[in-house]
């Protein structure tokens, strides 16, 4: 009776092909084969029709048959540290955001363990799964002493260190500069700072910068402040500096610090921006509704993702290692927690 029943039913059901697409989106089908193979050179009002057909039909390019003709698996893997960091995570946004614009897949491996022993664990994780290239979020590890896999293009995001592959990132030096000079430009003899971790990248970047700005103005370096990027080690800083009537400027290596800071001046007593200027990095969404409304440094991680993108796949299909340095520009955001000390308003 199983045999009756199965012969009886309907046969198996066809997939649909390029060319049912071609002829519903009205194009050829070598445009359809360009759209699915992620070629850059389909007009977006030709490419999203396609697209639309694909969708309506179930239509779904076969990677595996492509692989085998072109030698590529349009796949990027990403490695990521920090994966809780607001920079990390907007970053990854736009990363996949670009990657699927042109056809590609992304594959995340996270490394949870900052020793050398998990980083290649994640690239060979990453050249088991077949990938064209490799883009990696740095954070708190370096790269020396790690063997990428040969012949495996690589773009890093991370510009606190030089390294045999592209580098993006966003211009974290001047962005700290910007930060310090405006509040000296507004009359403060110097400006304290609550840095992040030790061990991060982007940390050392703002720090170092905001020392050298100080230096370079002739003023005196306060002690540092540590930090772990929380609201919570901000709020402890504040309580250590809300009781020093000297401090009137503080810059916070990001915009989560500046908030806990900011409760902790209000809780001592001490006014923003009339006793104490504060000013924040990142310029996360929030930050225009602090209170008051935060003056912050504008990172622009949406270009950076794309720029990892475009940089990785003109390495993918380069003849040649290109060797280069990639900095999006950062800029300041000028809020309501930034003003004149009273000393110069009086």
């Amino acid at each position: 009776m199983g045999t009756d029943s199965i012969a009886g039913g309907p046969g198996p059901r066809r997939g649909a092909s390029q060319a049912d697409v071609a002829r519903i989106a009205g194009v050829s089908g070598q445009t359809v084969s360009r759209v699915a193979n992620g070629a850059r050179y389909v007009d977006a009002a030709t490419r999203e029709r396609v697209l639309l057909a694909m969708r309506t039909v179930g239509y779904r390019p076969n990677r595996a048959a492509r692989a085998l003709r072109t030698g590529r698996f349009q796949s990027i893997g990403v490695i990521a540290f920090e994966l809780s960091s607001v920079g990390t995570t907007h970053t990854l946004d736009a990363i996949a955001a670009a990657a699927v614009e042109i056809g590609y897949a992304i594959n995340l491996v996270p490394v949870l363990d900052d020793t050398d022993d998990a980083v290649r664990a994640a690239f060979n994780q990453l050249g088991e799964q077949a990938v064209d290239g490799i883009i990696i979020l740095v954070e708190t590890h370096r790269l020396d002493g790690v063997t990428v896999p040969e012949g495996l293009p690589v773009v890093v995001v991370d510009s606190s260190a030089q390294y045999d592959y592209p580098i993006v990132d966003n211009d974290q030096a001047h962005g700290a500069r910007l930060a310090t000079e405006h509040l000296l430009e507004l009359g403060h003899e110097t400006v304290w700072h609550v840095a992040g971790p030790e061990l991060s990248f982007s940390a050392r970047r703002r720090r170092t910068s905001w020392q050298a700005t100080l230096e370079a103005h002739g003023r005196v370096v306060p002690p540092v402040l540590p930090g772990d990027w929380s609201t919570g080690s901000g709020y402890e800083a504040g309580l250590r500096l809300a009781g020093d009537e000297q401090v009137t400027a503080v810059f916070t290596a990001n915009d989560q610090m500046a908030l806990g800071l900011l409760r902790a001046l209000h809780e001592q007593g001490r006014r923003v921006p009339e006793d104490v200027s504060v000013v924040g990095f990142d310029d996360m969404e929030e930050a225009a509704y602090f209170w008051p409304p935060l003056t912050t440094v504008h990172q622009s991680f949406d270009e950076v993702g794309r720029r990892a993108v475009d940089t990785l796949i003109r390495e993918i299909h380069s003849t040649e290692h290109e060797e280069q340095e990639g900095l999006v520009p950062t800029r300041l955001v000028v809020r309501a927690s930034t003003a004149p000390p009273r000393s110069t308003t009086a």
